[in-house]
């Protein structure tokens, strides 16, 4: 994959860019894998906005991807890279000996052609391959793991990530994720040997407000921009602060820096949190 960089003919394409698609191989969707995708514009049942600032965009079509990779010992072969509009990672199209074909997100250095394999016991460590942690080596580079076994891939699933199999300690392998926490899962799961595809897409830049429509994003507005009525910081007559110690979300609840994770039952689970470094 490489990325495109427009001249500056106007103030929209001054910094914006664009995925080449050096990389895919095959434009059109495989048939039988894709669902239409139903559009909610943000609203539940009701018809009531539950979250804001979505709406429009582009009609996709959701592509069924195999996060289980429960296809076990059978060997498959790479035959095409395909783009998915539902995230920044690509889609490997797999072939497998019995002729059935599944997606899987795609890892760095797999080109058409490739073989790959799903096992439960020791297999060769390349790219695509897919195995429980207790047969992977330590310091190996991992992704789509799993959280319980049998579920599906969960974690590190996002284009260029990764994570590193620090150990393995009786029940369970230590993980590093690409956050910086770190966390036990049980060594029965499944994880991915290998980097998410297109490691690049972090530097795409939007570049003007319609591209975000396309993809379904409405604009969001700054609270102080509103009326007292319809926000925390709205009101004043010009350039005024906030008003308050610490900024709030619309419906008066603390924002920026509060921890809004819940107590959970896999905290315990969790050596380091991400970023704060603080050791449970």
């Amino acid at each position: 994959m490489g990325i495109k960089v427009y001249k500056p003919i106007s103030n929209a394409r001054r910094k914006m860019s664009v995925d080449d698609f050096s990389d895919i191989t095959k434009t059109k969707p495989e048939k039988a894998l894709i669902t239409i995708k139903k559009r909610s514009g943000g609203r539940n049942a009701h018809g009531r906005i539950t979250v804001r600032h979505r709406g429009g965009g582009a009609k996709r079509f959701i592509r069924t991807v195999d996060f289980k990779r429960d296809k076990i010992d059978i060997p498959g072969t790479v035959t095409a890279i395909e783009y998915d509009p539902n995230r920044n990672a690509r889609l490997a199209l797999i072939t497998y000996k019995d002729g059935e074909k599944r997606y899987i997100i795609a890892p760095t250095q797999v080109a058409v052609g490739s073989m790959v394999i799903s096992s439960r016991g020791p297999i060769d460590i390349q790219p695509g391959n897919a195995t429980t942690l207790e047969n992977i080596p330590t310091g190996a580079m991992v992704y789509n793991i799993e959280l319980v076994p049998g579920k599906g891939g969960q974690m590190v699933r996002s284009a260029g990530v990764q994570a590193k199999l620090m150990a393995i300690e009786g029940r369970y392998a230590q993980l590093r994720l690409p956050s910086g926490e770190v966390r036990l899962v049980p060594k029965e799961c499944i994880a991915v040997i290998g980097q998410v595809s297109n490691p690049e897409a972090m530097h795409i830049k939007i570049g003007k407000a319609g591209r975000k429509r396309h993809m379904g994003i409405k604009p969001t507005v700054r609270g102080k921009a509103m009326n007292p009525v319809d926000h925390p910081h709205g009101g004043g007559e010009a350039r005024n602060p906030i008003g308050m110690k610490h900024p709030k979300t619309p419906w008066g609840k603390p924002a920026l820096g509060v921890r809004t994770r819940r107590r959970k039952p896999s905290d315990k689970l969790i050596i380091r949190r991400r970023k704060t470094g603080k050791r449970r």
